[in-house]
């Protein structure tokens, strides 16, 4: 297997998604080197399908406000598949959330009937946006697939009487709701916008200042299986999955057992929808994938919370290091939040500001580029649709002499098998020193070492390690590679 190219961005460095030449990161300092990396492409696991990022109103404001020029580079840097970070997916959110101007509902008064059902709001921002997304994906012969969220039904559906603070779907209405969600459904089609996925509701364990309503795990598996799946099926529409949770981690595997307790929700629900915010609770994640292979799971909400960190590093980081937890844990469909910010982290109606991969200076016209765009690219651009995890995993005899002094979540790695054969392989490093390590394959039965266009480069690299001797051709001979400090390596192999 021969390494065909190398891209990298490092902290301190002008390297963004750039690619080099792998021999540029041969390891030839000399001494002992007690880290491997050892790569099982034979050892697989889940399909994966592909990023995406969330097109909230705020989104479209801010977009809309930039010069055609800078709104169509916004765009393109995330949807278009040659230029850009090549997403498939994109979640938009029926009534306001809190990345809106303020509240608003399709349906503002009470009307049992939804005959005054209006697409007036969705229309004004986040209608312009999915169409030119999807556009632009188009015009690059690739695709987007739209998961559609709710924050809050209208105030007069609940029994707080208010779209903010939780509260509850009034039990009289939950067959009015579902109805709502047919009704948007539809008419994001005479668009020529295809809703592909629902969650049943954002967040329905938080009640927040902001768009939020609260459902118990009973309540998300009865209303998926009396309510929203049956109306769907009847609408035409049975191919719209339906996925439960869509909150935190910490909390996944029981609400989805939960719910699945429901008869009939085991018909209708696809999958689960999780989030960050409660930290790396990643082993509940993957006792989902053990217990119930056939539930999808898929990440639809992360980002730095707090406002914009302009210029920031640790972003990136953040973000790399829930991708990578989270595709080792069986994830097969990744999210973000808000495509583009202002320099506030805004706009939000209740002040909850947070940062974006890009920040966009209205006044100047300008985009900023973050570290989380590039992480994330490194990921995005190369897993193509349909690709397979494969097994990958760093190994230390020893904690590495580094300034944090342990390799433990310090240096991360995955791995996958694209429908070509190729491997892609991505390695970050949080350290402020460089990682070195033996690189190794472990296939048809062996270990193998892989190759590289400048051979006699690497062979003498090997024998400048303590008298290690590796010979031209030698397909055992090591091979000592690096990453360097603060910085993400997306390896790709043939």
């Amino acid at each position: 297997m021969k390494i065909e190219k190398l891209y990298e961005t490092a902290k301190d460095t002008a390297e963004r998604i750039w690619e080099l030449s792998p021999e540029d990161r041969i390891y030839e300092a000399g001494g002992w080197i007690p880290t491997t990396l050892n790569l099982k492409p034979e050892e697989s696991f889940q399909k994966f399908y592909g990023f995406g990022g969330a097109l909230t109103e705020s989104s479209g404001y801010v977009l809309s406000r930039l010069p055609s020029q800078v709104r169509k580079q916004a765009i393109e840097a995330y949807y278009n598949p040659k230029t850009g970070n090549a997403y498939h997916f994109a979640r938009i959110h029926m009534n306001s959330c809190d990345f809106s101007l303020d509240n608003w509902a399709c349906v503002p008064e009470k009307d049992e009937r939804l005959k005054s059902f209006s697409m007036d709001r969705t229309d004004k921002y986040i209608s312009p946006l999915t169409m030119d997304v999807q556009r632009i994906a188009k015009n690059e012969g690739s695709d987007v697939q739209f998961l559609m969220s709710p924050w809050s039904p209208p105030l007069w559906m609940k029994d707080n009487g208010d779209m903010n603070h939780g509260g509850h779907l009034l039990d009289c209405y939950r067959e009015l709701w579902a109805q709502y969600f047919v009704t948007f459904i539809k008419k994001m089609a005479e668009r020529d916008i295809k809703i592909s996925f629902v969650t049943i509701q954002n967040e329905p364990a938080a009640v927040q200042s902001w768009d939020s309503c609260e459902y118990s795990a009973k309540e998300e598996g009865e209303f998926a299986a009396q309510y929203l799946g049956p109306a769907l099926e009847k609408a035409g529409l049975g191919d719209v999955k339906i996925y439960i949770w869509d909150h935190n981690r910490d909390l996944a595997l029981e609400r989805l057992e939960e719910s699945l307790k429901v008869p009939g929700a085991s018909k209708y629900v696809a999958g689960l929808a999780f989030h960050w915010y409660s930290g790396d609770q990643y082993d509940n994640i993957k006792e989902i994938a053990k217990r119930y292979p056939d539930i999808d799971l898929i990440f639809t909400e992360g980002c730095i919370e707090g406002g914009p960190r302009n210029g920031a590093w640790f972003t990136g980081e953040r973000y790399a290091h829930n991708i990578i937890n989270d595709l080792r844990s069986g994830c097969t469909k990744w999210i973000d939040w808000n495509i583009v910010l202002d320099m506030k982290g805004g706009p939000n109606h209740v002040g909850n500001y947070c940062d974006a991969p890009i920040l966009a200076d209205e006044e100047k016209g300008e985009l900023h580029f973050q570290s989380s765009y590039y992480y994330i690219g490194h990921f995005s651009r190369f897993i193509k649709p349909g690709a397979v995890r494969v097994s990958s995993d760093f190994f230390s005899w020893m904690t590495p002499a580094t300034v944090s002094g342990h390799l433990t979540d310090e240096a991360e790695t995955v791995a996958f098998k694209n429908p070509d054969g190729s491997i892609v392989l991505i390695v970050t490093n949080r350290t402020e020193a460089d990682l070195a390590f033996e690189f190794k394959i472990e296939a048809a039965g062996g270990v193998q070492t892989a190759d590289l266009r400048d051979w006699e480069k690497a062979r003498t690299a090997a024998n400048s390690k303590d008298g290690a001797k590796a010979e031209s051709g030698n397909p055992a001979a090591p091979l000592y590679l690096k990453c360097p400090p603060r910085a993400i390596q997306t390896w790709i192999l043939k």
